[in-house]
């Protein structure tokens, strides 16, 4: 460690002993969140600290006392397990740098700036709302873990997304949640005087500031813009507040700060860098700054577009309409028309670059806009390529559907992050303890069938349990702490049964996901709910967004459905549901259920989750599930057409892929022993994610596909 490194971490956790300063270097950087002999080390300190704080390290480092730490640093045991991960830890940490990119990157700068709205990184840095920022958040662990050299750049968000918390007639509270900064992995980026860095945005006016944070990801530095700071007004102050404002000027606004601003801040900080990867549009104004800096260094608007396109790759993940960003001409003159001047523009043809062909009056797209200036652009599954293409068709007229230049690497999940210790535990006796690090091996998945079905059911069954004891233990809580109607304490899980085959639904509630399908026929599920011998059970999970009532209300009728009686404490949904609970349900449920309207799922990272796991999918086929399902990993249904609405006909299709195959295979066991045709099935659905749909796969196609291109099409400074 560096003097100043040190000299950091003793004024950040002085209750330190100097034997273990390392601690709260290994606290300050997120590596130990997907690796778990660095969170044992911090769990064994004190389990009841470490249990109270979330398995947070920095702020169990802040709890424990002093003179329990003077003790912990005299353990020999203690000691040698400390020194082992800190070590493994400095190794990680040596500066090196992806070989696939070292003849076209200079190895002291990042070869890519990686912009996203949102971060899903731990549920003590609340950056995120859903599944966009969980692949942001894998996608820049799995840089780390090959050395890609990549800088991120995103939002503080000091009130995060939304707390849930569920009324007693069941509707969907909103409360806020301030991020407590002093307790997470986190840290200010100081200037040359100590002072914490702040910004000026260009283009906002009065003047907007920005303070900047960073994050440690690994080896990936991931910088955070705040606008919480006492020399903006009142109203930029609130910019950066939380994700996704509802209000259109205000969300443009942080549109501006994200894309603009970020790229100021990369500036000041003098990072440099060759190729841009926007995820999403919320941050496609960096594309502006980008041309700007390119003019002012002599170029032209049209040769600026050129080379910014060359060096830009665009991933958009919404197939939904009302999912892309429209801001009003008027308001995009108000802030962008002085802005035009320097990019050598009048405000009408500027306005063009951001207009849908088909609705050229709704106002300046965000995607549309992405999609023209960047020259490689994708979806985030074969399916959604093809959907997308589609969509966007008539930003290129003269090309046919199938020669429209978006293409499609589909999303993966961080296998270190998402698959379960107990889990890794059991492959590492099997696959060999060097699998992690060649994961990506389709041939090494192949070693799962050397797993004794007795061994993987076992492993499985724990993981259960401790989902519904997690659960359970929720709800407890709740009691405690809020006195909360009994009924709720039913809806909330604690009539849960671990024997009963278990059915987990976990995504955003919006009307798309017909998260409420699989109530379509309650007299139905009722009969498959409260068999004697055979029942089933149903756990749900997640959250509407604050302004969305059509999703509250499904939400509603769900949470009411679990506390009604007539189904036996068999139905459950757990509120307020994030990234902690989210690896105890993609880890501990028996089937992962997936029921989108086609084709509205992008890709759906919590299936690959789910299936690496052992937890095979019922999905309709659409998003990762059209490329994934073989017939022997899951089960699939709604590949048909249907004319209208289709929930009867899919309801239908879950219903009887329960009734005929699903439940009689769960419970097909003799003399009291495990289902192996049930253990054959998870097997499968390991061996199907594991290296096709993993974190790493994912990223070394971006590096195939566009980021070796792009790189050599860099402008040199």
């Amino acid at each position: 460690m560096t003097e100043d490194v040190i000299n950091r971490i003793r004024q950040e956790f002085p209750n330190l002993p100097e034997r273990l300063l390392g601690l709260g270097e290994m606290a300050e950087n997120l590596w130990w969140s997907w690796h778990p002999a660095a969170r044992m080390v911090f769990k064994s300190l004190n389990r009841q600290v470490w249990k109270e704080s979330l398995h947070n390290p920095d702020k169990t480092l802040k709890e424990i006392p002093t003179e329990t730490l003077a003790e912990v640093a005299q353990d020999p045991d203690f000691l040698r397990h400390y020194d082992l991960v800190l070590s493994q830890y400095h190794k990680y940490l040596e500066k090196g740098i992806c070989s696939m990119l070292s003849d076209t990157c200079d190895s002291d700068r990042p070869g890519i700036a990686y912009f996203s709205a949102e971060y899903g990184l731990h549920h003590s840095l609340p950056f995120y709302a859903g599944g966009l920022g969980f692949l942001a958040g894998d996608f820049i662990k799995e840089c780390s873990d090959l050395q890609v050299p990549i800088v991120a750049v995103g939002f503080m968000y000091p009130e995060g997304y939304v707390l849930q918390r569920i009324r007693e007639d069941g509707w969907q509270e909103n409360l806020d949640q301030p991020l407590d900064r002093e307790a997470a992995s986190i840290n200010r980026v100081l200037n040359r005087d100590g002072n914490q860095m702040v910004v000026r945005v260009p283009v906002i006016e009065p003047p907007t500031f920005v303070s900047v944070w960073k994050v440690d990801v690994g080896r990936v530095e991931l910088y955070l813009l705040d606008t919480d700071i006492e020399v903006n007004e009142p109203w930029n102050r609130s910019i950066s507040a939380r994700l996704y404002s509802g209000d259109i000027e205000q969300r443009l606004r942080q549109e501006i700060v994200l894309g603009i601003g970020g790229m100021e801040v990369l500036e000041k900080l003098g990072i440099k860098f060759s190729v841009l990867h926007l995820n999403e549009g919320h941050a496609a104004f960096a594309l502006l700054e980008r041309i700007r800096d390119h003019i002012q260094a002599g170029l032209t608007f049209t040769e600026a577009r050129k080379a910014v396109s060359g060096s830009t790759v665009f991933t958009t993940h919404t197939p939904v309409p009302a999912g892309h960003d429209i801001f009003p001409f008027e308001l995009m003159g108000k802030y962008f028309h002085d802005y035009c001047t320097s990019l050598g523009l009048d405000h009408d043809s500027f306005l063009q670059l951001g207009i849908h062909p088909d609705e050229p009056q709704s106002g300046f797209n965000m995607t549309a806009f992405a999609l023209r200036i960047s020259g490689y652009c994708n979806g985030v599954s074969n399916r959604h390529g093809e959907v997308a293409r589609k969509m966007w068709q008539n930003l290129w007229p003269e090309a046919g559907a199938e020669h429209v230049p978006i293409d499609f690497v589909t999303n993966g999940v961080h296998v270190p992050t998402w698959i379960e210790p107990k889990m890794e535990l059991l492959f590492n006796k099997y696959l060999g303890p060097e699998w992690l690090k060649e994961h990506n091996n389709p041939y090494i998945w192949e070693l799962i069938d050397e797993i004794p079905d007795g061994e993987l059911w076992d492993t499985h069954m724990w993981l259960k349990i401790k989902l519904i004891d997690a659960i359970r233990e929720r709800a407890r809580r709740r009691w405690i702490e809020d006195r909360l109607n009994p009924s709720l304490m039913v809806s909330g899980g604690t009539l849960l049964d671990p024997t009963v085959l278990t059915i987990g639904f976990a995504r955003r509630f919006t009307t798309y996901k017909r998260a409420d399908l699989i109530l379509y026929d309650l007299e139905r599920l009722k009969k498959l709910l409260t068999d004697r011998w055979q029942p089933i059970q149903i756990i749900f999970a997640g959250k509407a967004h604050p302004a969305d009532d059509p999703g509250k209300r499904i939400l509603q009728r769900i949470v009411n459905t679990a506390r009604d009686p007539e189904y036996g404490g068999r139905i459950a949904f757990v509120e307020d549901y994030g990234e902690q609970f989210a690896q105890y349900m993609v880890h501990g449920v028996d089937v992962w259920l997936n029921n989108p309207l086609p084709p509205l799922e992008a890709c759906g990272t919590s299936g690959m989750k789910a299936s690496l796991n052992g937890v095979p999918s019922l999905s309709i086929l659409d998003g990762w599930w059209h490329e994934g399902y073989n017939g022997k990993n899951g089960w699939a249904f709604g590949n048909e057409k249907v004319e209208g609405n289709r929930d009867k006909t899919d309801a239908e299709a879950i219903y009887r892929l329960l009734e005929e195959k699903i439940i009689p295979l769960y419970y097909r066991s003799r003399n009291h022993e495990i289902s192996h045709g049930w253990v054959a099935v998870m097997k499968e659905a390991i061996k199907t994610c594991g290296s096709q749909f993993s974190a790493r796969r994912m990223v070394l196609e971006y590096l195939n596909k566009f980021y070796e291109k792009a790189l050599q099409n860099r402008v040199p400074d």
